[in-house]
């Protein structure tokens, strides 16, 4: 079959029939991905089966047979991982990189398979495909037995909750087809298995570059007498039904509104069965309604179930948007905005805690901040380790606080509600992914107070718009000169001010922490957190604090109202700062006396785009000050 004819196939696979239309016959869809240690033969085996599925053109073939003279590592044989490992770093070193989809069907049932990477500097990317995936095949190479990197792809399959576990013990035949060799890998697996609380997986033997026990039973290894791995696959059972069983939830994806005339909300059914005239709930509004429509490319439906993307109609205008979860209205999901969570974390750069991140989590995304870790993994072990981060492929369980509410469900329960990734809020770049576990108890007590008096009639009060000035630089920059000045002018104009200052908040609400970046981090959410009640008030805050990191600059800025946070850079080049030193920390840090100094020994992170720029080596502070309240006071 072609590429072109396999993809519309796949799509009409996934499309629901018209209302009263005959229904097709349709055959499953089985998921599945490869994973293992490095070499132990994941594009091999899906070369091989793409192959004897007769899945290649001839045209893919005389490529295949001209790529394994060229690049192949089998001599005059065909190289089958070639036809997966499509990135030329992967070919030139031998190893799988990205992940790699492939799709494949026999008479019985249809596939896509994600080949996965085996190097430990890809972990993230093994994660990726087995997001998706209802089984997985994992590869051991005979000759080498259960490795490091094996035991943690095991770990994260059993995190992410597959429940359909392959052990492919490939190349048997470089240890002679020997049955003791089998078995003994297979019982060393399932006794880590039955450690982890992993599913009893199907062990079978195999050598993917021969194809034995792949798709036809190998002569050479007559003591096994289960399925090849094709049979298998062919015949697992698929726990839709699981799916469909469960109350129904819809993550709105988006809302198609093409004219005045229809409003609807589309998305992915994550879980049950879903009628026109049903009571839903939407989240987090909590409004219920009932649905109307159905709607499809093909038409309405009377009915769709878990794994259909469709488009609901209802039958009231409620507050419902991107991020929304419609669901059933007699079973509601939880919503709440603090967490326990198994977290893998797959950047180079280690967690840092108390950092904003992004977190999204269905079709939804909110800031929210890890804290220290209860405990790290060990993967080989399973012991369960004292960590005060998670560095790269660490897999260790913390509590995570939103800034808002959010719908969620275990990741035991679901997938979709329960399984989240973190974003770094700079780099946009995926650090980590994770599973909760449950709300804590205490964001589930703790609830908003209504107010009567409202943060708008307290600045009316005042006379006055709040604001936070955030002055941020080097140590020595002459933020609290500048902030102290500002601070005179206003009170001067009558106007109702608080400066809350780096040093002195050490003194007491910031007392318990150090110098640290974790501490540095928990300081400016602290500082952060104070400055916004300040500002309900009605206040015009000034804070002075290094504060050298964007992402919590950015995390207090996002705490208020738009407009109502400005950001002013003292810019002073490191050498005036260090020249001035009226604290004589500079040179304490030079002489390595002071450890995690700002300019020093730790990074300090300009803003980019700030409201305010203070050139101090171009105006002194008094112009600064004048400067600074003219803008405030839109004079200026």
């Amino acid at each position: 079959m072609a590429r072109g004819e396999a993809a519309r196939d796949h799509a009409a696979l996934a499309a629901p029939p018209a209302v009263g239309a005959e229904p097709r016959p349709a055959k499953s869809l089985l998921r599945f991905l490869t994973c293992g240690s490095v070499d132990d033969g994941k594009s091999t085996l899906i070369g091989r089966l793409l192959h004897d599925t007769r899945m290649l053109t001839d045209d893919q073939r005389a490529a295949l047979e001209a790529d394994s003279r060229r690049h192949g590592t089998q001599g005059a044989d065909i190289d089958f991982a070639l036809l997966v490992d499509g990135l030329s770093a992967e070919r030139e070193q031998g190893i799988t990189i990205d992940v790699a989809y492939r799709y494949f069907e026999t008479p019985a049932r249809k596939f896509i398979v994600a080949d996965t990477p085996g190097h430990e500097q890809y972990t993230r990317n093994m994660v990726t495909g087995a997001s998706t995936a209802d089984l997985a095949i994992l590869l051991v190479d005979a000759r080498k037995g259960l490795l490091t990197q094996t035991r943690r792809h095991a770990c994260l399959v059993n995190l992410l909750g597959i429940r359909n576990i392959v052990l492919a013990v490939n190349k048997m035949d470089l240890v002679g087809h020997d049955e003791g060799v089998f078995a003994a890998i297979v019982a060393e697996f399932r006794a880590f298995a039955g450690r982890i609380g992993m599913s009893e997986p199907v062990a079978i033997p195999l050598s993917a570059l021969r194809g034995e026990n792949v798709t036809a039973p190998a002569p050479a290894m007559p003591w096994y007498r289960g399925p090849t791995l094709l049979a298998h696959l062919e015949t697992v059972e698929v726990d839709a039904a699981r799916a469909q069983a469960r109350p129904f939830r819809l993550p709105v994806q988006w809302v198609n509104r093409p004219s005045q005339a229809f409003r609807g909300f589309a998305g992915l059914i994550a879980s049950g069965t879903v009628r026109p005239g049903d009571e839903v709930r939407v989240l987090p509004a909590g409004r219920t309604t009932r649905v109307a429509r159905i709607v499809t490319m093909d038409g309405d439906l009377a009915a769709a179930v878990a794994g259909q993307s469709v488009t609901l109609t209802l039958a009231d205008e409620i507050d419902c948007a991107r991020g929304s979860v419609i669901a059933a209205a007699d079973a509601p999901p939880q919503m709440a905005d603090q967490f326990e969570a198994t977290i893998v974390w797959m950047d180079a750069a280690p967690l840092h805690v108390g950092r904003g991140y992004w977190l999204k989590l269905g079709t939804e995304t909110v800031s929210a901040s890890v804290a220290a870790p209860k405990y790290a993994i060990n993967v080989n072990t399973l012991e369960h380790l004292a960590a005060k981060t998670l560095e790269m492929n660490a897999i260790g369980v913390a509590e995570i606080r939103c800034d808002r509410a959010i719908v969620f469900e275990p990741y035991a329960e679901s997938r979709t509600l329960g399984g989240f990734i973190l974003i770094d809020k700079l780099t946009n770049a995926t650090v980590a992914a994770g599973m909760l576990h449950f709300a804590l108890r205490r964001s589930q007590n703790v609830h908003w107070q209504a107010l009567e008096v409202s943060r708008e009639a307290r600045a009316a009060l005042k006379n006055q718009k709040p604001a936070v000035l955030w002055f941020t630089g080097l140590s020595g920059a002459g933020k609290s000169t500048i902030a102290n000045l500002v601070e005179k002018r206003l009170h001067r104009m009558n106007r109702h001010t608080f400066l809350l200052d780096g040093d002195n908040v050490r003194h007491g609400l910031c007392r318990d922490l150090g110098f640290t970046e974790a501490d540095r981090i928990e300081n400016i959410r602290r500082v952060g957190e104070v400055a916004r009640l300040m500002a309900d008030a009605g206040l015009i805050v000034i804070t002075a604090f290094i504060s050298p990191f964007r992402a919590e600059r950015e995390m207090v800025r996002r705490m208020l109202p738009e407009g109502e946070f400005v950001e002013i850079f003292v810019d002073t080049p490191l050498e005036v700062a260090e020249a001035r030193d009226v604290k004589g920390l500079y040179a304490k840090a030079r002489a390595g006396r002071l450890a995690n100094f700002t300019g020093i020994d730790s990074p300090y992170e300009p803003p980019e785009a700030p409201e305010i720029r203070i050139d101090t080596t171009a105006v002194s502070p008094e112009e600064a000050a004048r400067h600074i309240v003219d803008r405030l006071l839109g004079e200026d």
